[in-house]
């Protein structure tokens, strides 16, 4: 077999653009809620066969993540027995036919704009459909891309994959207000403690139509990255694991050049003598430490500023809350790209840091904004610009960067799996409780003690964020995949 002398920088850019669209469609599959969510939750509370709670609403809004934590959870043996190509094509059909389904969830057993429990049972098993997708494509693309590149661009190259992510966010934020165009969101009316209703003057066609075409737009994006995720390579290390040794050197030496192939496949073979190693084999530590990157990256709320931005604009008093949210989506692509260009010469570790600081800073500054009384509407909002700003360039990649380098190669697989099954965890956790924890009322405050209460956690916890990170998590800038392997072996003495 002929072997490329020299490496191929555009072959190995083509690979990785291919693979970060499945982060595109993480993006673009958790944050299409966010201009559905009140004219979905308009739509139910139509229904005569069930009262659409606040706390209904919340487990809907966050249904998909119910799927992403059994996607994630799964994606260590899709990833081992399947391949790591494979099993982001089988994300890509997930994210298609759950874009079809929750764009229309009556297909052949409902009548059509008839709301009912047993449809809005349909609607969620579609969503948890797409988030399986998700949840595979969350521990895969970043996976995927950390074993094909060079150890001197892997933050660089992983970093793309989140900042596709917030890509895909921002355009299923334009996306949802191109949708909405002339229309206006339903305006939901509080009747009691947990009972909404639609107030009469609402729009009908966001109530009807318009959340499904937000959904349904998915589908498009999906099918593109199904199509040309068969056309990319298998991973050379996961081709290494299973004995494919000629089919990885071929990967390595159209990336590398084929004199550095022979030396990647030469230190991988070293690590990988035997195909799997018991997950604990480098001690309780790398595996603390990786559930707990995940734990964080949600405990600091940041997805439920993502997933509710237009209600908490609104909520602050702007005029337009979903050009707010496209504003919001904006700031955040631009400081993905900060991490991105700096991620490999000033480390993980400082990112992490000063990204905990500057949340904690913002979340304070609304939660004040909450309790001292006259505050201009811009502060908060400005508030959280920072907030979110400060996840971009930090917890946002860098997370994902640390998951996907962090384990040792014999339990890669399944130790990324338990790290990002527990970041969808938190994340549904955190999802599912802002909206009854953002509505909490305490005497004359009202509402605001409960919008106040959430980001006074979130800063707190963006604090002992900071915290663990300076004192338990290893730096890995300039240090290949084989060398974490010595580096937690030697940590457990084994």
């Amino acid at each position: 077999m002929n072997y490329p002398q020299n490496g191929s920088k555009t072959y190995l850019f083509s690979i990785v653009l291919v693979s970060v669209l499945g982060g595109l469609l993480f993006g673009y599959d958790t944050a299409v809620i966010s201009g559905a969510e009140k004219g979905l939750q308009a739509f139910f509370l139509g229904a005569k066969d069930f009262v659409y709670t606040d706390t209904i609403h919340g487990i809907t809004s966050s249904s998909a993540l119910l799927g992403c934590i059994i996607g994630s959870a799964i994606s260590g043996f899709f990833a081992s027995y399947f391949g790591r190509k494979r099993s982001l094509a089988i994300a890509g059909v997930f994210f298609f036919l759950s874009a079809l389904g929750s764009y229309c969830p009556e297909f052949l057993f409902y009548e059509y704009g008839a709301p009912s429990a047993s449809l809005l049972v349909a609607f969620n098993i579609y969503r948890i459909l797409g988030g399986i997708g998700v949840g595979l494509a969350s521990a895969i693309c970043p996976m995927y891309i950390a074993e094909v590149a060079p150890s001197n661009m892997r933050g660089t190259l992983v970093s793309w994959n989140q900042f596709a992510i917030i890509f895909g966010q921002l355009v299923v934020y334009f996306v949802n207000f191109l949708i909405l165009g002339d229309h206006t969101q339903p305006v939901i009316e509080k009747i009691s403690e947990t009972i909404y209703q639609v107030h009469g003057s609402s729009d009908e066609w966001t109530i009807r139509t318009g959340w499904r075409y937000m959904f349904g737009s998915e589908a498009f994006v999906a099918g593109i990255f199904t199509v040309l995720v068969c056309l990319v390579p298998e991973s050379p290390r996961y081709l290494a694991l299973m004995g494919k040794d000629e089919k990885a050197l071929g990967v390595l030496s159209h990336i590398n050049g084929y004199e550095k192939a022979k030396e990647i496949l030469r230190q991988i073979k070293e690590t990988t003598e035997v195909k799997s190693e018991k997950l604990f084999s480098f001690g309780v530590m790398v595996i603390f430490v990786g559930v707990m990157l995940s734990v964080f990256q949600q405990a600091v709320g940041i997805n439920a500023v993502l997933y509710y931005a237009p209600r908490i604009f609104e909520s602050m008093g702007m005029s337009d809350p979903m050009m707010n949210t496209v504003y919001m989506g904006i700031v955040n692509i631009t400081f993905t790209l900060v991490a991105v260009f700096t991620v490999e010469k000033l480390g993980r570790k400082p990112l992490l840091i000063w990204g905990s600081i500057g949340m904690a800073v913002g979340a304070m500054g609304v939660a004040l904004s909450n309790l001292v009384d006259g505050v201009a509407p811009i502060v908060p909002v400005l508030s959280i610009m920072v907030y979110s700003a400060s996840f971009m360039f930090s917890w946002g990649p860098i997370c994902w960067v640390l998951i996907a380098e962090i384990f040792p190669n014999t339990i890669r697989s399944a130790a990324v799996a338990i790290a990002v099954a527990f970041q969808w965890i938190f994340n549904f956790i955190v999802s599912s409780s802002f909206v009854p924890m953002y509505n909490m009322t305490l005497g004359d405050m009202g509402d605001r003690f409960g919008h106040m209460f959430a980001y006074a956690l979130y800063g707190v916890i963006c604090i002992i964020a900071a915290w663990f990170v300076y004192t338990l998590v290893p730096e890995t800038k300039g240090k290949t995949l084989e060398d974490m392997t010595n580096l937690w072996r030697n940590r457990s003495g084994k």
